[in-house]
């Protein structure tokens, strides 16, 4: 996944309690490397689903590179980190990203996180809020949330068929065509702004060995749950982005969970025309909301 770095990125790896993550942040030039470790740090987490990775907030963290640290982890069972054969479960995830940024970040620190790992963050900030500055969060979700399952597309007796399931992944996953109509079909509103090396991007993460393990339990749904039994709770500062045509997230349900917190919740933004990535899809967008939120 290296290749779809911007320039002057590297990777390094950390261990966690779940196995080795990789993340990527500045090594090299063009980036002022000396000065690296006295800028304010900012961590990006990808979202979940068939190819994702890091490389998902590549196109908005290069624009703030020359001021802040980035940090953008490859989560436990995407990209290059370490893929464990298990049925992962909401607790691993909100585990790891704590030791992540204890073991990374000077604390607090800015998270910006996208769908249900941006909802995941909030569990997270609920639990720990001495680890956060702020949030900026695209599209939070539980994809349960108010108790209305939003995203599974296939009956559970398919997913959990042995060898079918699989079967599943190698056609819908693992394949140039396949990836390249996941994009066009549920995460971006309009086709054209779908380049190769998105596609390419995806693809890699999406043949890691043993990527199918986490992909099939956010499809099975074995991490979803209903955001609005906890947003109430989060004190630390947020900003909220949505993609107005968002696939399963409509903005409707996104100003809802936000109208729950307005104490925390500051700024609720709709990016016109983009899907449920509208970073990905439209990221000069959301490096100025990201530079309004950043500047006091």
């Amino acid at each position: 996944m290296l290749q779809f770095q911007p320039p002057g990125f590297g990777h390094k790896i950390i261990q966690t309690s779940l196995g080795a993550m990789v993340y990527y942040t500045q090594i090299a030039a063009p980036w002022d490397i000396a000065k690296i470790e006295h800028l304010p740090e900012i961590v990006f987490l990808h979202n979940f689903g068939g190819g994702a990775s890091a490389y998902e907030w590549s196109k908005v963290y290069s624009a703030f590179a020359a001021t802040h640290r980035i940090f953008a982890p490859d989560l436990i069972g995407w990209g290059e980190s370490s893929h464990p054969v298990r049925n992962y479960q909401i607790n691993d995830y909100i585990t790891t990203i704590a030791e992540f940024i204890k073991q990374v970040c000077r604390e607090p620190v800015t998270i910006v996180a996208s769908s249900i790992t941006a909802a995941l963050t909030i569990r997270l900030a609920i639990q720990q809020p001495q680890l956060f500055r702020s949030l900026f969060l695209s599209c939070p979700s539980g994809f349960d949330d108010f108790g209305q399952g939003s995203a599974r597309r296939l009956p559970l007796e398919v997913i959990n068929t042995p060898l079918l399931d699989n079967l599943i992944y190698k056609l819908g996953a693992e394949n140039e065509i396949a990836v390249r109509n996941f994009l066009q079909s549920f995460l971006f509103a309009k086709p054209k702004r779908i380049s190769e090396e998105i596609i390419q991007a995806y693809l890699a993460s999406a043949q890691q060995p043993n990527a199918i393990f986490a992909a099939l339990a956010f499809l099975r749904g074995d991490l979803y749950f209903d955001l609005s039994l906890y947003i109430k709770q989060l004190t630390v500062p947020t900003t909220i982005l949505w993609g107005e045509k968002a696939q399963f997230l409509n903005v409707k349900q996104g100003k809802r969970l936000a109208d729950l917190n307005p104490n925390a919740i500051s700024n609720f933004y709709v990016i016109p025309d983009t899907g449920i990535l509208p970073h990905l899809e439209m990221p000069e967008i959301t490096v100025g909301l990201l530079n309004k939120h950043l500047t006091p």
